[in-house]
Protein backbone atom coordinates (compact mmCIF):
# COMPACT_ATOMS: atom_id res chain seq x y z
CA UNK A 1 0.00 0.00 0.00
CA UNK A 2 1.36 3.59 -1.10
CA UNK A 3 -1.14 6.51 0.47
CA UNK A 4 -4.10 4.18 0.93
CA UNK A 5 -3.94 2.42 -2.47
CA UNK A 6 -3.04 -0.66 -3.63
CA UNK A 7 0.98 -0.58 -5.23
CA UNK A 8 -0.84 -1.17 -8.81
CA UNK A 9 -3.38 1.54 -8.56
CA UNK A 10 -0.69 3.95 -7.23
CA UNK A 11 1.49 3.23 -10.18
CA UNK A 12 -1.30 3.71 -12.24
CA UNK A 13 -2.17 7.63 -10.75
CA UNK A 14 1.43 8.24 -11.18
CA UNK A 15 1.45 6.77 -14.81
CA UNK A 16 -2.10 9.02 -15.25
CA UNK A 17 0.13 12.37 -13.81
CA UNK A 18 2.63 11.49 -16.49
CA UNK A 19 1.09 11.13 -19.45
CA UNK A 20 -1.09 14.32 -18.27
CA UNK A 21 2.32 15.92 -17.75
CA UNK A 22 3.38 14.75 -21.02
CA UNK A 23 0.28 15.55 -23.60
CA UNK A 24 -0.14 19.56 -21.79
CA UNK A 25 3.60 19.65 -22.11
CA UNK A 26 3.55 19.47 -25.66
CA UNK A 27 0.27 21.58 -25.90
CA UNK A 28 2.34 24.60 -24.36
CA UNK A 29 5.68 23.87 -26.32
CA UNK A 30 3.61 24.32 -29.37
CA UNK A 31 1.50 27.30 -27.81
CA UNK A 32 5.22 28.87 -26.93
CA UNK A 33 6.40 28.63 -31.06
CA UNK A 34 3.24 29.98 -31.79
CA UNK A 35 3.63 33.15 -29.44
CA UNK A 36 0.93 32.10 -27.68
CA UNK A 37 0.23 31.03 -23.70
CA UNK A 38 -2.51 29.18 -22.40
CA UNK A 39 -2.71 29.67 -18.87
CA UNK A 40 -5.29 26.71 -18.71
CA UNK A 41 -2.86 24.23 -20.59
CA UNK A 42 0.68 25.91 -18.65
CA UNK A 43 -1.54 25.24 -14.92
CA UNK A 44 -2.20 21.48 -16.09
CA UNK A 45 1.45 20.96 -17.20
CA UNK A 46 2.79 22.49 -14.41
CA UNK A 47 0.77 20.81 -11.90
CA UNK A 48 0.75 17.23 -13.19
CA UNK A 49 4.55 17.42 -13.70
CA UNK A 50 4.98 18.64 -9.76
CA UNK A 51 2.87 15.70 -8.93
CA UNK A 52 4.15 13.32 -11.20
CA UNK A 53 7.46 14.14 -9.39
CA UNK A 54 6.03 14.16 -6.02
CA UNK A 55 4.41 10.72 -6.58
CA UNK A 56 8.05 9.25 -7.50
CA UNK A 57 9.44 9.40 -4.01
CA UNK A 58 5.97 7.61 -2.30
CA UNK A 59 7.28 4.21 -4.45
CA UNK A 60 9.49 1.97 -2.39
CA UNK A 61 13.28 2.13 -2.86
CA UNK A 62 16.34 0.65 -0.16
CA UNK A 63 18.19 3.61 -1.53
CA UNK A 64 18.49 6.75 -4.13
CA UNK A 65 18.75 6.06 -7.46
CA UNK A 66 18.41 7.65 -10.99
CA UNK A 67 14.56 8.35 -10.31
CA UNK A 68 15.08 10.21 -7.02
CA UNK A 69 17.62 12.65 -8.76
CA UNK A 70 15.41 12.82 -12.07
CA UNK A 71 12.59 13.87 -9.41
CA UNK A 72 14.69 16.37 -7.20
CA UNK A 73 15.77 17.90 -10.61
CA UNK A 74 12.77 18.18 -11.67
CA UNK A 75 10.81 19.53 -8.93
CA UNK A 76 13.83 22.49 -8.94
CA UNK A 77 13.23 23.17 -12.50
CA UNK A 78 9.44 22.89 -11.81
CA UNK A 79 9.92 25.87 -8.91
CA UNK A 80 12.00 27.84 -11.44
CA UNK A 81 9.19 27.74 -14.22
CA UNK A 82 6.01 28.53 -11.10
CA UNK A 83 8.35 31.40 -9.84
CA UNK A 84 9.19 33.03 -13.30
CA UNK A 85 5.56 32.42 -14.25
CA UNK A 86 3.51 33.43 -11.13
CA UNK A 87 6.02 35.83 -9.02
CA UNK A 88 7.89 37.21 -12.01
CA UNK A 89 5.46 37.25 -14.62
CA UNK A 90 7.82 36.45 -16.96
CA UNK A 91 9.17 40.22 -17.53
CA UNK A 92 12.76 40.35 -19.14
CA UNK A 93 15.58 37.49 -18.22
CA UNK A 94 12.13 36.12 -15.90
CA UNK A 95 10.75 34.71 -19.55
CA UNK A 96 13.99 33.15 -20.89
CA UNK A 97 13.88 31.33 -17.41
CA UNK A 98 10.30 30.24 -17.93
CA UNK A 99 11.02 28.71 -20.88
CA UNK A 100 14.14 27.08 -20.48
CA UNK A 101 12.66 25.50 -17.00
CA UNK A 102 9.86 24.36 -18.33
CA UNK A 103 10.91 22.84 -21.62
CA UNK A 104 13.51 20.92 -19.28
CA UNK A 105 10.85 19.63 -16.83
CA UNK A 106 8.92 18.53 -20.04
CA UNK A 107 12.48 16.91 -21.05
CA UNK A 108 12.82 14.95 -17.98
CA UNK A 109 8.98 13.67 -18.08
CA UNK A 110 10.04 12.75 -21.67
CA UNK A 111 13.67 11.48 -20.53
CA UNK A 112 11.55 9.09 -18.04
CA UNK A 113 8.82 7.70 -20.53
CA UNK A 114 11.83 6.90 -22.93
CA UNK A 115 13.36 5.00 -20.10
CA UNK A 116 9.62 3.32 -18.99
CA UNK A 117 9.09 2.34 -22.74
CA UNK A 118 12.44 0.42 -23.29
CA UNK A 119 11.57 -1.42 -19.68
CA UNK A 120 8.29 -2.13 -20.79
CA UNK A 121 7.53 -2.53 -24.37
CA UNK A 122 8.80 -5.78 -25.03
CA UNK A 123 10.05 -4.92 -28.56
CA UNK A 124 12.06 -2.15 -26.98
CA UNK A 125 13.24 -4.05 -24.39
CA UNK A 126 14.37 -6.62 -26.74
CA UNK A 127 16.62 -4.10 -28.52
CA UNK A 128 17.84 -3.07 -25.31
CA UNK A 129 17.40 -5.54 -22.67
CA UNK A 130 20.02 -3.63 -20.13
CA UNK A 131 18.58 -0.11 -20.77
CA UNK A 132 22.03 1.01 -21.97
CA UNK A 133 22.65 -0.60 -25.43
CA UNK A 134 23.09 1.89 -28.76
CA UNK A 135 19.41 1.41 -29.22
CA UNK A 136 18.10 3.20 -26.26
CA UNK A 137 21.14 5.42 -25.66
CA UNK A 138 20.34 6.47 -29.61
CA UNK A 139 16.73 6.87 -28.86
CA UNK A 140 17.42 9.38 -25.72
CA UNK A 141 19.79 11.47 -27.82
CA UNK A 142 17.19 12.06 -30.13
CA UNK A 143 14.99 13.13 -27.59
CA UNK A 144 17.51 15.39 -25.69
CA UNK A 145 18.61 16.78 -29.78
CA UNK A 146 14.64 17.27 -30.76
CA UNK A 147 14.30 19.13 -26.82
CA UNK A 148 17.65 21.58 -27.65
CA UNK A 149 16.02 22.34 -31.08
CA UNK A 150 12.63 23.25 -29.21
CA UNK A 151 14.28 25.35 -26.93
CA UNK A 152 16.27 27.43 -29.66
CA UNK A 153 13.12 28.11 -31.25
CA UNK A 154 10.97 28.62 -27.95
CA UNK A 155 13.42 30.93 -26.70
CA UNK A 156 13.06 33.05 -29.86
CA UNK A 157 9.75 32.94 -30.74
CA UNK A 158 7.84 33.27 -27.33
CA UNK A 159 7.22 36.77 -26.63
CA UNK A 160 4.75 36.44 -23.59
CA UNK A 161 4.46 40.64 -23.61
CA UNK A 162 3.04 40.66 -27.37
CA UNK A 163 1.27 37.00 -27.05
CA UNK A 164 -2.39 36.73 -27.55
CA UNK A 165 -3.87 33.76 -25.50
CA UNK A 166 -4.39 30.80 -26.68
Amino acid sequence: MILGLSVADYTTVHVLLSVIGLFAGVAIVAAMLADKQSELGTAVFLCATVLTSVTGFFFHSARIGPPHIVGVLSLIVLALACTALYAFHLKGIWRLVYVVSALLALYFNAFVAVVQAFAKIAALKALAPAGSEPPFLVAQLAVLAAFIALGIVATRRFRPALAQPA
